[in-house]
């Protein structure tokens, strides 16, 4: 092995104990293959931890402070010291101001260049604190807001009488294309960091907001408050890209376009809708690499016993129930890719398609000029399918005319909003569907709900209480000594103390005993105490059943399956 002494961050790093002298050595012979920094190297191996050891301990050798910006709260002023594009492009952050010194917080302490060109800027004398990349990178984005730096170059390059006008018909008639698209893309990638479903972009007399939908919660994107200029070039853009039409602000437009993040092929469903103070849009990220399959869809062994018998009979009808945002289409897309084998044809009707699948022939329907689920059922029935999905039994029409297709030998998917399972039969009665023709034809109703999961990282051991056990009473029996968690937040979670989404179900199978009720016209709630008597598991349950296994929280549970 070569001398440590020649190597003065190795050397400190064995004499501390930090790392071993093999374990240099497997760094510096990868660093004469690679030519990288040995502090890079010996991070990416795993043989070091940055913020907990080897910041600290480079931040010793220099003789400065190591600052950890994610436990500190910057006042507004000390922000103003920098403007953010000089944070943004010096990769820099503005940590305290005292007696006329600024405290810098940087990644590269030693190079000076940096510090002479924001001295200045400043016009103060500076003082550096080491932090890391990843956190001056997030303190950035929490105090600047996403983008800053985009919107701080447009505020210079755009003159400001452009700002006085109340309409902008085209973005090239303020000349930032390019960095509007660059912002737009900014905001585009920090959603899908964050695993948003939907970008809200809001307009106000005031402001303009931009939210995130995160595992169905809707969060405040910290922005710069100069966006409300651009407000009409951003939402310019995002109609070029979708091609629409970018002169028309009195009705609602609805387009998709398509962007690329590293591998990753994203699908963004866009909608227009006229407000008082401009346009409001709402884009729908749509990840086709992330369509699940049946194991992923967090379904218990008997319910995907169920659902696989289900997908293999010839004909009949399987209703998917559940509010707006519950999971209801990712459940039938999962359905129909597991028997999509090229042996069956599959049509699906839409509104509107959200994923294009291979193989698939889909349909999205228009009801302007006539193409509804119900006309649009009827042609289907013209291409000799075996399996057809309809988005949404809305009507008698559209119910009738999938069950008459259920009994000339189709297999039917299909969803309505109902509240739990049992009152899928009821919808449909009041619709005015016979029950005989239901009897005959549905094989089973489902209901689903969205659970948020909590997060791994963060989640504390929570007490069983009175007041839980009386919310869940009558339908769970709550063991004394059953472990439990609580949502506590950290920063992986990005402080909600959740993390990504499971679905729960009710599986109401409709057997002879269910159907004999169904002739008799009997209520919701007969239906579902004769279906949990003969074994169905309720959605409650079946969020209990996940509390249990330390993947939710009651407080969840009770959440997203409170009855109205």
């Amino acid at each position: 092995m070569e001398n440590p002494s020649k190597f003065p961050l190795g050397k400190l790093l064995i004499e501390k104990g930090i790392i071993t002298p093999e374990q240099l050595e497997t760094a510096l012979k990868k660093q004469k293959e690679t030519g990288g920094l040995l502090g890079a190297i010996l991070l990416e191996s795993g043989f070091v931890d940055e913020e907990t050891v080897f910041l600290p301990t480079i931040a010793g050798q220099l003789g400065i402070d190591f600052v950890r910006l994610k436990d500190r709260n910057i006042p507004p002023e000390v922000i103003h010291k920098i403007p953010p594009k000089f944070a943004s492009h010096y990769k820099v952050m503005p940590v305290q101001w005292e007696e006329g010194t600024l405290t810098i917080a940087t990644t590269q302490p030693l190079e000076m260049r940096i510090f002479d060109e924001l001295g200045l800027i400043v016009n103060a004398k500076l003082k550096c604190v080491l932090a890391s990349e990843k956190d001056i990178h997030e303190a950035i984005r929490r105090y600047y807001g996403v983008g800053a730096e985009t919107i701080a170059q447009m505020m210079d390059t755009v003159q400001p009488q452009a700002f006085a006008r109340t309409e902008v018909s085209n973005i090239e008639e303020i000349d930032s294309e390019a960095s509007i698209g660059k912002f737009l893309n900014q905001i585009l990638l920090e959603a899908y960091k964050d695993r948003a479903t939907d970008v809200h972009i809001e307009p106000f007399e005031d402001e303009l907001q931009i939210r995130y939908r995160v595992d169905g919660v809707l969060y405040d994107a910290r922005v710069p408050k100069n966006i409300k200029h651009f407000k009409d070039s951003i939402i310019s853009r995002i109609k070029v890209l979708s091609n629409l039409n970018i002169a028309e602000k009195r009705v609602p437009q609805d387009g998709r376009f398509k962007v690329r993040v590293g591998d990753t092929d994203l699908d963004l469903r866009v909608s227009f809708l006229p407000t008082p103070y401009g346009e409001s849009v709402v884009l729908r990220i749509l990840n086709a690499a992330r369509l699940f399959n049946l194991e992923e869809l967090g379904l218990a062994k008997n319910e995907r016993a169920i659902l696989e018998n289900l997908i293999k009979k010839p004909h009949g009808v399987v209703f998917i129930t559940g509010p707006t945002g519950s999971g209801k289409t990712t459940t039938l897309y999962s359905c129909l890719s597991q028997i999509n084998t090229g042996k069956r044809k599959i049509i699906t009707i839409e509104d509107p398609v959200e994923y294009q699948l291979k193989g698939i022939t889909q349909i999205q329907i228009h009801p302007a000029v006539g193409l509804t689920f119900a006309s649009g059922l009827r042609s289907m029935l013209r291409h000799d399918p075996d399996v057809m999905m309809v988005g949404e039994v809305r009507d008698m029409e559209t119910a009738e005319i999938a069950i008459q297709a259920a009994l000339t030998g189709h297999l039917i998917f299909s969803t309505l909003h109902t509240n739990d399972a049992a009152s899928g039969v009821t919808r449909l009665l009041d619709m005015g569907v016979e029950p005989y023709l239901l009897t005959s034809t549905v094989e089973c109703f489902i209901a689903q709900r969205l659970v948020r999961m909590v997060c791994g990282k963060c989640r504390r051991p929570a007490r069983i209480t009175p007041e839980l056990v009386r919310d869940f009473a009558g339908e769970v029996d709550i063991a004394p000594g059953t472990a439990i968690y609580e949502h506590q937040g950290c920063e992986a979670c990005g402080l909600t103390g959740y993390s990504g989404r499971q679905a729960i179900y009710e599986f109401l199978v409709c057997d002879e005993e269910i159907r004999q009720l169904i002739m008799g016209r009997a209520g919701a709630g007969e239906i579902r105490k004769k279906a949990v008597a003969r074994g169905m598991r309720t959605l409650r349950q079946a969020g209990w059943e996940k509390v249990k296994n330390g993947l939710t929280t009651p407080q969840e549970v009770l959440r997203v399956t409170q009855e109205e």
